[in-house]
């Protein structure tokens, strides 16, 4: 008999100190029929979680007592590497890129689309998968393509988290423009949003 017959199934930990979102999110993770456990804070998740088991943690990055960012960094000094996805406000983006740049796989901007959670969560479990890599890789290239030399420049300021004011100061135009140019990007890329445009980036550097 195979060993990998009686292996736990893949684990949704959803830790978030809104009852009402851990509430939604438990109910949209079991309809696509995954296995998941819900925590109301991260040192909930610290005392009760078995982080051993293989799956995903869904995080929110703002939250009262140890914060997203904090919980991520206590996972990396115990060498715990489940992959992380987080869930961020539009006022925390900047600490989401923070989050992927120390090696989060993923995050989504609230309000999201409950299949586009599901559906990043499932690449979350399927992380290391070249094939699958290779693909979004390709399809990032063939868009970066279009970018102009000047919407380039702009592109790496604004994942930097840069505002119009610091990006025009920086590259000696005015806000404006730099507005113009931010627009191009976005629809040259084919970003719905700050957050996507800043997770295609980061996840096509590493």
């Amino acid at each position: 008999m195979n060993p990998s017959e009686h292996a736990e199934p893949p684990v949704v930990f959803v830790v978030d100190d809104d009852a009402g979102m851990r509430s939604a999110l438990h109910r949209l993770f079991k309809s696509a029929a995954f296995a998941v456990e819900t925590f109301d804070s991260a040192q909930d998740l610290l005392d009760r979680g078995d982080l051993e088991r293989a799956g995903v943690l869904v995080l929110d990055v703002m939250m009262p007592g140890i914060s997203g960012l904090e919980l991520q960094a206590l996972l990396i000094e115990r060498n715990v590497d489940t992959p992380i996805v987080f869930l961020t406000g539009a006022q925390s983006v900047p600490m989401a890129v923070t989050a992927m740049q120390r090696g989060a796989v993923d995050f989504l901007e609230k309000p999201f689309e409950n299949d586009d959670l599901v559906k990043r969560v499932r690449q979350a479990l399927r992380r290391g998968d070249t094939k699958d890599d290779r693909a979004h890789r390709a399809e990032y290239d063939r868009r970066s393509a279009l970018l102009t030399p000047r919407e380039r420049e702009v592109m790496e300021h604004v994942v930097a988290g840069q505002t119009s004011k610091e990006i025009g100061r920086a590259l000696g135009v005015s806000p404006r423009t730099v507005e113009i140019h931010r627009t191009r990007v976005m629809d040259k890329m084919q970003a719905g949003s700050l957050a996507e445009l800043v997770r295609m980036v980061l996840t096509r550097e590493r």
